[in-house]
């Protein structure tokens, strides 16, 4: 198991450390693509004035930069036509230069999301939001696995995590997060094999779900929803909410797990910021990583 940092017995596992792996892991990749003729290219779309979209795509340019993904930066009127954000991805999608394209949510009003996210070359959809990459999903043959689950995975492995056999509950049912999540955890494959039980907003006795599990993936959007008596004696918890509260000193990003008490009572568990974040990122240049090589036919080793 990797160095990680321990409270009494439980471990904190550390999504900037593994992140950092992912990303040294692509450059090599990275490196064989370019000297093959393809430099891997993700272009992202705002159509929005929100300074945290804004923040977040300043972001994934910086991540892309560091391994050497190239980007295209595109920013859009808010108030202009659905047409012109429309037009704007059937340009991308017919670029050979670009291998990802990513639209920062949320979109304006008038835009209808589900019609941009099928607009998409589903080759070239490295959020795998388009219904043909979330079909392929759930059939265990992905093209691309959304990035916050697939990070999810990928920080079980490194904690050395058995998912085979395992009761997993994943709290949250939403289309980002919480269903692709429970797809990857039952999936036959490395990294699935689980017993996986789905809760939200309507389950009945949460508690008696959480107790039984091996490990809690929170992905419900509500902050310090479980809490360590909630949880069984050695549960992994992984969570996945990043939630802005208020304090008396202003304010804090937390997740939907209160930290506190739940490392009292689980064997490993992420702390938010710092935990799945990180990773969700990370899987972004690994997915337009992927996408390069699918497009080129230059085999690539992903990390």
């Amino acid at each position: 198991m990797r160095d990680c940092l321990l409270t009494d017995m439980t471990e904190i596992i550390d999504g900037n450390e593994v992140a950092q792996e992912i990303r040294d892991g692509l450059v090599a990749g990275i490196d064989g693509l370019t000297d093959s003729g393809t430099t891997p290219c993700l272009a992202t779309v705002l159509m929005n004035n929100d300074p945290a979209s804004q923040t977040y795509v300043s972001m994934k340019h910086k991540d892309c930069e560091e391994v050497g993904i190239a980007t295209r930066d595109i920013e859009l009127d808010p108030e202009a036509p659905a047409s012109a954000l429309f037009d704007t991805v059937d340009e991308l999608n017919a670029d050979p230069e670009v291998h990802g394209i990513l639209v920062q949510m949320p979109l304006p009003d008038h835009v209808d999301e589900r019609e941009v996210l099928r607009r998409i070359d589903p080759a070239k959809d490295v959020d795998g939001f388009h219904p043909e990459n979330v079909g392929r999903l759930v059939a265990g043959n992905p093209r691309f696995k959304p990035c916050t689950p697939h990070g999810v995975q990928k920080l079980l492995a490194a904690a050395d995590v058995e998912t085979e056999g395992a009761n997993a509950v994943v709290v949250g049912r939403s289309n980002i997060v919480g269903k692709p999540m429970a797809n990857l955890l039952i999936q036959k494959s490395d990294g699935g094999n689980a017993t996986t039980t789905v809760c939200h907003s309507r389950t009945d006795d949460l508690e008696a779900k959480l107790r039984d599990a091996d490990i809690v993936v929170a992905a419900a959007g509500v902050p310090g929803m479980i809490t360590g008596n909630m949880l069984s004696g050695d549960t992994v918890v992984i969570d996945v909410g990043i939630n802005r509260v208020e304090t008396d000193d202003g304010s804090e990003l937390v997740g939907d797990v209160d930290f506190e008490s739940a490392k009292q009572k689980a064997s490993a568990i992420t702390p938010v910021p710092g935990g799945v974040g990180p990773m969700t990122r990370a899987m972004l240049l690994w997915n337009t990583v992927k996408a390069a090589s699918d497009e080129s036919g230059v085999d690539v080793e992903l990390p």
